[in-house]
């Protein structure tokens, strides 16, 4: 007889997503703490690295979050020393927000950490799994975005596999 105590959602895609979403943040947190930082920060190193400065807007709007939630995160980086803001000349209300020499070392250290989480996450995948999976994950993201009205650009790979045969849909069940 099992006795495992099983989640009624055991079988939703939704519930393995939340485990597998809660699981690496958990693990990418412990690693960010290595490094001084909490989760959350090193997304705001990391766009500002691979975009350059960019607007507090800019940065709210790349990493889906309130303009509030990113100035928020910009003025503790600030305080560790690693991010700087400065105002547009010509218009003071548009602030800019650039990495510091020490930021740009960080955001390497987050790329590396990021790419050591990524392949004990994907452990026993293959290349083609990754692709699928990845193909999957930017599909079911975008239709959430656009049923919930948030901006759906940036969920389009350039690796995109071929056209996935369409979802089979499950046999009823007979128990």
């Amino acid at each position: 007889m099992d006795n495992e105590v099983k989640h009624p959602g055991v079988k939703s895609v939704g519930w393995a997503l939340v485990q597998a979403s809660r699981l690496h943040r958990s693990r990418t947190g412990d690693k960010l703490s290595d490094l001084g930082l909490f989760a959350g920060q090193e997304q705001v190193l990391q766009a500002l690295a691979n975009s350059g400065p960019m607007t507090m807007g800019e940065l709210a709007a790349i990493l889906r979050v309130r303009p509030p939630t990113a100035s928020k995160t910009v003025s503790r980086l600030s305080a560790l020393k690693l991010v700087e803001r400065h105002t547009e000349p010509g218009d003071a209300r548009i602030v800019r927000v650039k990495l510091t020499k020490d930021g740009k070392r960080k955001a390497a250290s987050i790329n590396a950490l990021w790419d050591e989480v990524e392949a004990e996450l994907l452990d026993g995948f293959d290349n083609k799994d990754r692709k699928r999976l990845r193909k999957l994950l930017r599909r079911a993201a975008k239709n959430l975005a656009k049923v919930s009205g948030a901006d759906q650009t940036g969920f389009d790979g350039d690796d995109e596999l071929e056209e996935l045969p369409p979802v089979e849909e499950p046999l009823a069940a007979t128990a």
